[in-house]
């Protein structure tokens, strides 16, 4: 099968699937004598567009992993704005250390149902969008070694198709799709932090670079201490920010937070699929 371009097509609030998928289609380009093309859905406005994918192109799909699932606001575009055409594609999910649960079957599945046809797949390991400490730096230097060793054999399996699978490619996960996960406290009581918003300190002099990495376009842009809608907890207003002026101070969001940083304090590893 011959490839003529490499479609970059992700979502990366912290810039972490942005990463390694770059890093994968820089090795790919080079393997397979092809152009690459980056789509980045991440704010508002560019999933608005619709992402048409050709027979010759290998289209890299990434997202983040949320509660053990692809994130629920992504659905309308991947449902949607993404075509496939029969196109060859790789789903790739990254998750916080702690597990990527059912997020990279699901992501398979979706990219099926919208006209391709998947022939890998991968979960990366990110910084958790909640903590510089789980996962601090990761993907880090080691996991971009396993991407370009991945990528390397990705260009062999797709040089020697005569033509794209039928059959998804295998990956773990669960059919039915399990609920997306739910913290809970000492007593096993769910910790419900899906209307938590980031406070700001005295420490913001009003830059507005919030407002414009806010993958839900819901931060003011006449005054950033307000919300004009929802917050998804991907962290890039926080971790983005210059003067370190956004923080939570909710006791639910913090004891999740902790548990965490806590409970998986293990280097998580990738999980790779062909």
């Amino acid at each position: 099968m011959k490839i003529q371009r490499i479609r970059l097509i992700y979502f990366s609030a912290t810039g972490t699937t942005q990463k390694v998928l770059r890093c994968m289609g820089e090795t790919l380009a080079q393997e397979l004598g092809a152009a690459v093309q980056e789509d980045d859905f991440t704010l508002p406005a560019a999933r608005e567009q619709t992402v048409a994918c050709m027979p010759d192109e290998l289209a890299l799909v990434g997202t983040p992993v949320y509660a053990g699932r692809v994130p629920n606001v992504l659905l309308p575009y991947l449902k949607g704005q993404l075509t496939g055409s029969g196109a060859p594609a790789v789903p790739i999910v990254l998750f916080g250390n702690r597990n990527y649960d059912d997020a990279l079957i699901e992501l398979r599945d979706l990219l099926e149902a919208a006209g391709f046809r998947t022939v890998g797949g991968a979960a990366f390991v990110g910084e958790h969008s909640f903590s510089d400490i789980l996962a601090a730096g990761r993907p880090d230097a080691a996991d971009l070694k396993r991407a370009e060793e991945f990528a390397h054999a990705l260009a062999h399996k797709v040089r020697t198709l005569e033509c794209v699978p039928e059959q998804p490619v295998p990956v773990n996960g669960q059919t039915p799709i399990r609920p997306y996960y739910t913290p809970r406290d000492r007593q096993g009581n769910p910790v419900n932090i899906l209307k938590v918003k980031p406070k700001v300190n005295d420490r913001c002099d009003a830059c507005g670079l919030c407002t414009e990495v806010c993958p839900m376009g819901s931060i003011d842009r006449t005054d950033v201490r307000k919300y004009t809608g929802i917050c998804i907890k991907c962290g890039a207003c926080i971790k983005k920010c210059p003067q370190q002026a956004r923080y939570y101070d909710d006791a639910g969001y913090l004891y999740h937070q902790h548990e965490l940083e806590e409970g998986y304090t293990r280097r998580a590893e990738i999980e790779l699929f062909l």
